[in-house]
């Protein structure tokens, strides 16, 4: 989707998917790709209309592909300046980031986007 009406929700794999300790060290990559699974078929709680939601991975997460729904970037360096960087390109439009990351969490607001913890896409 590329419609820079719609919301983009950008989610920190790492910490959502570290967020519930039910063995996902062990396959960091199949835990990032349970989590766009569902992403996709759940979208998001409480939300309605359209939004643009971009997964980002990194380290042995990177190379989890992007299905209808949900982009996935791999992050070429830290996640974290990923996401910031992709907030600071978003432009106007509204921005969610899903994180606990505190330092992200300052970083991204500062640039205007709101954040939410993973339990806003997690159960």
């Amino acid at each position: 989707m590329n419609d820079t009406a719609a919301p983009l929700v950008i989610v920190d794999a790492a910490n959502v998917v570290g967020s519930v300790p039910d063995g996902w060290w062990r396959d960091r990559r199949g835990a990032a790709e349970r989590l766009r699974d569902r992403l996709a078929s759940d979208g998001l709680p409480g939300r309605s209309g359209p939004v643009e939601i971009v997964l980002v991975v990194e380290g042995a997460a990177r190379g989890v592909e992007p299905v209808p729904g949900v982009r996935v970037e791999s992050a070429p360096g830290s996640g974290d300046d990923h996401m910031v960087a992709l907030v600071a390109d978003a432009g106007e439009r509204p921005i969610l980031v899903v994180t606990a990351d505190r330092e992200l969490r300052r970083r991204v607001t500062a640039l205007g986007a709101t954040v939410a913890g993973p339990r806003t896409i997690r159960p």
